[in-house]
């Protein structure tokens, strides 16, 4: 069934909203709950969900233009949404996924504000791209599932109803996976201690399993470690590219704030705006290279996604990686140009740098993405 056509405008709307309030989330470190409200009622929570389930089914491209469209007004909200479409489209691609539970996450989240997102690093394990068994454990009984473990960096944890949880059997041979468990259950609690530089308003705490009870049906995917080596191919490519999305969204806003800036800052001693400078016209032009490069790489590498093109991993991880950086060196060229007023907390220009220095700590990292392209090229 062909997708629905994606709002783009009301997204933009949205965005225009969701940008007022920014700045002051980020000050106070608040989660944005109004924001999914009105993505809720706008059917925008609703986006990666297929048309057969009542969902837009929009494609990976569509969807990484509306993140970045939400990245460049406020990022928190943009991350939050992402993982929650990240994980809609794995239900609709993946053969793993019990259909069952897919069909009623799908009406969930048409239906109000029901959005999901995957738990999976921990305190001693970090990220578990980079291996190792989680020490969440989840034990099998008469009664149900019983999962008891501490997950971190949990983004969304004050508006998710449903987490999706790495963790371990405490079976004689352990198996490990992913297993769909209700949030607010007796048990579960969210500790508040996400207190961060940048993203400050998108509530990835802490959140704790205490012997908490789900049903025996909602094990989504589990298996032996070692047939975890080869990554899911849906989940690390639209993983990559939204986050990517996102972050090039925060170095379009720096980009605007700087030239609204050099417009309109008009120096005594000069007489005339700062964009008259040859240093300024040559910095900026250096900008929207980096961004024309992005807005290339975002688009060839989600449209052959759609296509179905067989893209690696490591492709897409390096799409991450460059995307990243490029975002992250135009909002630095862009301080350059700014002096204090750049990094005044009157103006959002040293928000969109903390913002997009997140970019190099999330997942895939940088050193993991170089080491596994060097080992692929080096036949390691």
């Amino acid at each position: 069934m062909d997708a629905t056509p994606v709002p783009f405008e009301c997204a933009r709307l949205l965005a225009s909203e969701f940008a007022a309030r920014a700045a002051k989330h980020d000050r106070d470190a608040s989660f944005p709950f109004e924001n999914f409200k009105e993505l809720s009622e706008a059917g925008l929570l609703a986006l990666t969900v297929p048309t057969a389930l009542g969902g837009h089914g929009a494609s990976a491209l569509d969807t990484a233009r509306i993140l970045g469209i939400f990245g460049k007004a406020d990022p928190s909200t943009a991350l939050v949404l992402s993982m929650h479409y990240i994980q809609h489209l794995v239900m609709a691609k993946s053969t793993r996924w019990p259909a069952r539970l897919a069909r009623k996450l799908a009406g969930e989240t048409i239906a109000g504000v029901a959005l999901i997102n995957a738990l999976r690093v921990e305190p001693d394990l970090g990220s578990p791209s980079r291996g190792g068994l989680p020490a969440t454990i989840v034990r099998k009984t008469e009664t149900g599932w019983r999962l008891t473990g501490r997950k971190i960096y949990s983004t969304g944890a004050p508006i998710l109803k449903w987490y999706a949880v790495w963790a371990r059997t405490d079976e004689p041979v352990a198996r490990v996976g992913l297993f769909l468990v209700p949030a607010g259950l007796p048990g579960t609690r969210i500790v508040e201690t996400w207190d961060h530089l940048g993203l400050r308003a998108s509530g990835s705490h802490d959140v704790i399993f205490d012997d908490v009870v789900f049903p025996l049906d909602h094990e989504i995917d589990v298996r032996k470690p070692d047939d975890w080596r080869v990554p899911d191919f849906t989940q690390a490519t639209v993983h990559a590219i939204f986050v990517a999305a996102i972050y090039d969204g925060i170095a379009r806003a720096a980009r605007d704030w700087l030239v609204d800036f050099l417009k309109n800052r008009v120096p005594s001693n000069l007489g005339a705006s700062l964009a008259t400078l040859p240093r300024a016209q040559e910095i900026v032009g250096g900008i929207e290279a980096r961004l024309a490069v992005n807005a290339r790489l975002i688009d060839s590498f989600a449209g052959d996604f759609d296509d179905g093109v067989l893209l690696s991993a490591s492709e897409s991880n390096i799409i991450k990686l460059t995307v990243t950086n490029n975002a992250i060196a135009v909002v630095e060229d862009a301080l350059s140009l700014t002096s204090n007023h750049g990094l005044t907390r009157a103006n959002p220009l040293e928000r969109h740098y903390r913002d997009v220095l997140c970019g190099r700590v999330h997942t895939p990292q940088d050193d993991a993405t170089r080491v596994t392209a060097g080992r692929l090229a080096l036949g390691i």
